[in-house]
């Protein structure tokens, strides 16, 4: 493994910090209110945030969470706010971030914050009468929701500090973390063992077709044995028993960007596409199958457009001008928030959501199971 040779000292900085949390040296704090983790031990491109609304989703629908206050935190990368902030759908991407931008738009009847410290943030949003008081909700411009009943933390699994009731790390089907490496080298940002400390772990980005002897071989390629897809539960490396879930993404009916887009323009079959995103290769692969990309552009993960981007979408325009400008639903925060989008961008703009759920009814069976063990946790 490269990783013990390369890149010994990251390698072992992370071999120490995890065993001094494993060991309680390091002191792990838990939620006051029950709490459900969403992560992985990658950069980027496992799918947290449409995995974090299909959990929303279950919790609304299920017996024991619909008719409470359910609450999602996660750090809102590359804001430039500070502090505790509550997410409104009026906002923008540049105060609280594109991705709980994006799930406050969806689910507005979730409270949705974000803040750096998950500890401070969870405890802020149980009591959310400390807001008043509390340093690090100084700026928050608003202050108003009800304490919640239970946590989704997004992005959190790597966050030792904060210990959530239920962790699920997210797997990609198409990158197995055993076979990866450390950064830089890979895209590791954790130890890969790292999974088997999860209740659950969830496969991501399978063929809709993937079927139970597939998915059986690649339960035993993360090193588990054992594996039943009737109760979804393996026995891994580690000896311990986990649930081994698998999900495939759904893309939805293209959306206006703007009220004045026109979807004449849509329904051209020529495009022009634009993400910003860790992964456009699926969304491609999926538009290719309806449309002619005329130009692709693909910028950095979380990239904040600019009047030089904006320009090359009016040349490709200019180039092909009844094709319709497409994006994800996660960079339609951030365009949202570029000042003076020309009009000819702005009436073909459109952006594609995205959603997961899991392949079969077993599972969905299972999953809906473990949360509502939650309400007793």
């Amino acid at each position: 493994m490269l990783d013990k040779t390369l890149l010994f000292p990251y390698y072992a900085y992370l071999k120490l910090r995890n065993f001094l949390y494993d060991k309680n040296v390091c002191k792990s704090r838990p939620t006051q209110v029950p709490s459900i983790c969403v992560g992985n031990v990658t950069v980027g491109g496992t799918g947290k945030t449409p995995h974090v609304e299909m959990i929303l989703r279950m919790l609304l629908e299920s017996d024991e969470w619909g008719g409470g206050n359910i609450a999602v935190l996660s750090r809102g990368y590359k804001r430039n706010s500070k502090g505790f902030q509550q997410v409104t759908r009026e906002g923008s991407a540049a105060i609280f971030g594109d991705e709980p931008l994006q799930i406050k738009k969806r689910f507005p009847g979730v409270t949705v914050a974000v803040h750096k410290n998950r500890n401070e943030g969870a405890d802020l949003l149980v009591h959310p009468e400390k807001t008043a008081t509390c340093r690090a909700a100084r700026k928050c411009l608003n202050k108003n929701f009800p304490p919640a009943d239970i946590i989704v933390l997004d992005d959190a699994f790597q966050h030792r500090k904060i210990r959530a009731n239920l962790n699920i790390v997210l797997v990609d089907y198409k990158r197995n973390v055993l076979n990866d490496s450390l950064l830089p080298i890979g895209g590791l940002r954790d130890l890969p063992e790292r999974i088997y400390k999860a209740d659950v772990i969830i496969v991501t980005k399978c063929p809709s077709d993937l079927d139970n002897w597939e998915r059986t071989n690649f339960v035993y390629s993360l090193g588990f044995s054992e594996y039943h897809t009737s109760s979804c539960e393996g026995t891994n490396i580690k000896g311990g028993r986990q649930t081994v879930l698998f999900s495939t993404i759904s893309y939805e009916e293209g959306q206006k960007l703007y009220s004045t887009s026109d979807k004449r323009y849509f329904y051209s079959k020529k495009m022009v596409l634009f993400s910003g995103i860790a992964k456009s290769s699926p969304l491609v692969s999926y538009l290719s199958d309806y449309y002619t990309i005329v130009r692709e552009y693909v910028f950095p993960d979380h990239h904040i457009y600019k009047r030089g981007d904006i320009r090359k979408l009016q040349s490709a325009v200019k180039a092909h001008p009844t094709a319709a400008v497409v994006t994800t639903e996660k960079d339609a925060q951030r365009i949202l928030d570029y000042i003076g989008m020309p009009q000819n961008l702005m009436e073909r703009m459109f952006y594609i959501p995205i959603s997961v759920d899991f392949l079969s009814d077993v599972e969905r069976k299972v999953f809906r199971a473990i949360l509502a063990g939650l309400k007793q946790s």
